[in-house]
């Protein structure tokens, strides 16, 4: 792998999604107004906005993360452009950390909105740091985004992409921690979540807001998002076949 051939196939990925209308609207506008609808509903139960809150942010980071970026990997495919590349002396690695590293960019961007649109707009209240919270967030985002890549490899067009996401969304909804705690559940399904990407990631976000906790106290489950991520990337790399 070297660093100018991955750093070329991200900065062509970054020109081409800030070219599609569609793209920036997923990126920029979607994610304001799903947060702007959980504000409005809300409003009267701010004490519950603010226990549900680090699970919603990180819910909606793995959702629009995991979206955008199975759609735009997905149309690098169908439009033949992965398949050039395939073609060339670039190696996979360049191919697989190029793309994930052009989807980063705006799952950073769009992490970022949703971050601080919660704590700004919808004040919900924190004790923790915030550069730590980003922190979390940002793992999340880079297990979506290879998720997402992953995910995408299996797609033979947008729809069959949408569809892979109830089977990606639903488990990790009712069992991370986002409608109940983990420790409520059925034992069966406490050790299913163990193996659930957002479950660790709700669990160090609300950590830190609400109980004050720092990294440092959430080292394993930082360190078990970076696995995830590692895997999946692993993962479609593997898939991708010249």
């Amino acid at each position: 792998m070297t660093l100018n051939r991955t750093l070329s196939i991200a900065k062509r990925i970054v020109k081409q999604i800030v070219k599609d209308h569609r793209s920036l609207a997923m990126i920029f506008v979607a994610p304001l107004l799903v947060m702007a609808l959980v504000g409005s509903n809300f409003s009267k139960s701010q004490e519950t906005l603010n226990f549900i809150g680090p699970a919603l942010i990180c819910t909606f980071v793995l959702f629009f993360t995991f979206m955008i970026t199975g759609i735009s990997f997905l149309r690098e495919r169908s439009e033949g452009t992965l398949d050039r590349l395939l073609t060339t002396p670039v190696s996979r690695a360049d191919i697989i950390f190029g793309y994930s590293l052009s989807f980063f960019v705006f799952a950073l961007i769009q992490s970022t909105i949703i971050l601080l649109f919660s704590i700004s707009v919808l004040d919900i209240t924190y004790i923790g740091s915030l550069w730590q919270m980003f922190v979390v967030v940002i793992m999340l985002a880079i297990v979506a985004v290879n998720l997402g890549v992953f995910v995408s490899t299996f797609a033979k067009n947008e729809f069959q992409v949408i569809q892979f996401i109830p089977l990606i969304m639903a488990p990790q909804i009712f069992l991370s921690g986002v409608i109940q705690p983990v420790e409520k559940l059925p034992s069966v399904l406490q050790n299913v979540s163990k193996i659930l990407p957002l479950t660790y990631g709700i669990d160090s976000l609300r950590s830190i807001m609400i109980q004050g906790s720092d990294l440092y106290a959430l080292i394993n489950e930082i360190l078990i998002l970076f696995c995830f991520g590692c895997v999946f990337i692993l993962l479609a790399a593997v898939s991708i076949k010249r």
